[in-house]
């Protein structure tokens, strides 16, 4: 009776539904969301502290494409092409659909529109715009800005100064020492000095700034304020000096991957956070010169610059930033059967690739305007 009693008794028990089963689960898993959405609310996003903008100066999809072509036959590779986020940006100004170089360096770095040859000026001429680097520089960024053409051409110029005209040399020129930025490099000046107005070197001198003529001279400068510029035959006086094709290039010549290197032991020297913006100049002139082969040059010398910044992203990955795109495609290249063509000897109106790795690069996926590129920036350093 007793064991009957027992049976009775375990059979009135209800057993667990597969629903209470379902519940429990629930309440588990919510309780998973909520420490989840908790530590995940509690501890602030990665942002990068070293950002490298790479811009090439008419590097269009058709200059890409022959490049990789050129590379793969000489066994070569174009590292920023295996970078893991790519996009494409349209390039038009605010009055032209194939933009200049100043109005393509506007946008990119103040991200709004301007005229073609106006320089971080809005379009009515009423507003002056505020360039990311300075943006930055405010927060306490050091800030390096690099080139392969003269200090005061378009691109450079475009993250450190403003100016109805991007032909305004001096002027613009004069606005770099101001700018308390802490490493240049270039070809020089265009106009180094005007009657009555005192010379570029001495406005230098003046705000601080070191200027050097040889990576050892520059690299031995104890200086926190440094520019390094190529001379021609050692004449420190000649501030106007272009910089020979890479193809073409001596022995003492500079090259965009030493400045880079160079520019990163500055801007590294006290463990700030920095901005380094670095122009390929002359992937633009033998566009607009048709020529092919110096063309691959100056693609390749490029590259060798982004595996500098490279090498440091993997010294740094949770901490570096690396983009690379252009302001413009140049030439009109495309490529037949026969081999490459050019369709023209100017800017087009063609999108441009955009390439990322490291911290925050998965914002710069996608199809947008170049004025998304500082936007697309500020966002991964989780600015308002």
């Amino acid at each position: 009776m007793k064991a009957k009693g027992r049976k009775q008794k375990a059979e009135g028990r209800k057993s667990p539904s597969k629903f209470e089963g379902v519940a429990r689960e629930a309440r588990r898993g919510s309780l998973f969301m909520f420490f989840f959405f908790f530590f995940t609310l509690s501890c602030p996003a990665q942002s990068p502290k070293h950002i490298f903008l790479f811009i090439g100066d008419g590097l269009g999809i058709g200059t890409l494409t022959y490049s990789e072509i050129i590379a793969k036959e000489k066994g070569e590779t174009l590292c920023f092409s295996q970078f893991p986020i790519t996009g494409l940006t349209t390039t038009h100004s605010a009055d032209d659909l194939a933009t200049c170089s100043a109005a393509a360096a506007t946008a990119i770095a103040s991200g709004e529109k301007t005229k073609n040859h106006m320089l971080n000026i809005a379009p009515d001429s009423m507003r002056i715009l505020t360039p990311i680097s300075k943006i930055l520089h405010d927060k306490g960024y050091w800030v390096g800005i690099a080139t392969t053409v003269s200090l005061d051409h378009a691109t450079p110029a475009g993250f450190y100064a403003h100016s109805l005209s991007r032909k305004n040399y001096y002027d613009i020129a004069k606005q770099l020492p101001a700018s308390g930025f802490q490493f240049f490099s270039g070809s020089g000046f265009l106009d180094p000095a005007i009657a009555g107005s005192p010379p570029i070197p001495a406005l230098l001198r003046e705000n601080g700034y070191v200027v050097s003529y040889s990576i050892a001279e520059c690299s031995g400068s104890k200086s926190l304020k440094n520019v390094l510029i190529q001379s021609q035959s050692g004449d420190k006086y000649n501030y106007n000096v272009q910089l020979p094709y890479s193809i073409n290039k001596k022995e003492d010549d500079f090259t965009l991957a030493q400045i880079t290197q160079l520019g990163i032991e500055k801007l590294s020297a006290l463990d700030k956070p920095f901005f380094f913006m670095i122009e390929g100049g002359l992937i633009d002139w033998a566009s607009h010169d048709n020529l092919a082969k110096e063309l691959y040059g100056e693609v390749k010398e490029f590259s060798e610059a982004i595996e500098v910044a490279l090498a440091f992203y993997k010294e740094h990955p949770k901490e570096t930033l690396i983009i690379v795109t252009a302001d413009h495609e140049t030439g009109g290249m495309f490529i037949l059967s026969d081999g490459l063509h050019f369709k023209s000897e100017d800017h087009t109106g063609n999108i441009v690739p955009v390439f990322a790795i490291g911290t925050g690069a998965e914002h710069f996926s996608g199809l947008y305007d170049n004025t998304k590129i500082m936007e697309k920036i500020l966002q991964s350093l989780h600015f308002d």
